[in-house]
């Protein structure tokens, strides 16, 4: 009898081994055949404009290529971050694996990303930043090493009398604090020949408005730095449709219609982004994340300076057309 009980002890063990293992198996392999959700909450959805469209071109790609579930939303213009706040609160009750998050606002995106990590839901930050560091990973453009480039070009041209305008994109925000700081940094022993700093929304009507006024109020203005493509472009079509040759104009990113002004003679020179790397970047560093991998906590996605004499080299090319034939 006790052979037959110690035999039966012992199966039943060996059973209970084997549902736990099955159990073990099964529940690991339900979790990595379940898809991962990701929220994309970018300033704007802008087709015009081939910074925001080469930054979730990035997006999609990375979560296409991790089995992600992508959702983006985003308010109806940059400076909105009121509707951005109130998007990210949606966001973190749908409860997603991960949140990627262009902030509209330095300051006032802060409290709700905040949000955000006190759900215990991953945060990363791509293009702009906010006044804490709380995110789990960053990855923007070194906005200050930009706007130094447009600034220590423009020093070369500078002189006592230069009258020196700014024109930015949405006030308060980190990339136009940032640029702006560069700006006057390269300007070195120039920058008190800056006469004014004005700020467009991100909107090109406006930007090309402001560059009309600012031609009026300063008609001997010379010289002319545009901190993202909204306002760059913007005051390229003035200064143009006014044939204003004597303003040299310096801009920031890569659209169609800023090559051909560069092409023109419009522009000096174009600093370029690399907004499909920062937004592909970011879906990656969420990846890592869920995986239990480390990531960067600062990653810089890089600039390059165009002038009309290297726009058509191969290395340029490829920055300025990543993908497109691919």
């Amino acid at each position: 009898m006790k052979v037959h009980k110690r035999t039966a002890l012992f199966w039943a063990a060996a059973v209970m081994v084997l549902v736990l293992l099955a159990f073990f198996f099964w529940h690991n392999s339900r979790g990595r055949d379940e898809k991962r959700s990701i929220i994309f909450i970018p300033k704007v959805i802008d087709e015009d404009n081939d910074f925001w469209k080469l930054l979730i071109e990035g997006v999609e790609m990375a979560a296409a290529e991790n089995n992600m579930d992508l959702t983006i939303v985003a308010p109806e213009t940059e400076d909105d971050y009121t509707e951005q706040n109130a998007l990210i609160e949606w966001a973190i009750e749908q409860k997603p694996s991960a949140i990627l998050l262009t902030p509209s606002s330095y300051t006032e995106t802060t409290p709700y990303a905040k949000k955000v990590v006190e759900s215990g839901i991953p945060l990363i930050l791509v293009d702009s930043e906010i006044d804490e560091d709380i995110a789990d990973t960053v990855i923007t453009t070194d906005n200050v090493k930009l706007g130094e480039v447009e600034g220590d070009y423009m020093r070369q041209y500078a002189t006592e009398e230069s009258q020196i305008a700014i024109i930015g994109h949405v006030e308060g925000s980190s990339t136009a604090i940032e640029r702006e700081e560069g700006v006057r940094k390269g300007l070195g022993e120039y920058e008190d020949r800056i006469v004014d700093v004005v700020f467009c929304d991100s909107d090109y009507d406006k930007a090309y408005l402001l560059m009309l006024e600012l031609m009026e109020k300063y008609p001997d203005i010379d010289l002319v730095a545009g901190l993202n493509e909204y306002s760059a472009v913007g005051a390229a079509r003035a200064i143009k449709e006014k044939g204003r040759q004597d303003i040299r104009v310096v801009g920031i990113d890569s659209s169609l219609e800023e090559i051909q002004f560069l092409e023109e003679g419009i522009f000096e020179i174009i600093v370029i982004q690399n907004p499909f790397k920062m937004g592909y970047l970011g879906v990656e560093a969420a990846a890592s994340l869920l995986n239990g991998e480390k990531v960067v906590k600062h990653i810089d996605s890089g600039c390059e300076l165009i002038s009309n004499d290297s726009v058509y080299t191969e290395e340029n090319q490829k920055l300025l057309f990543p993908f497109r034939e691919e």
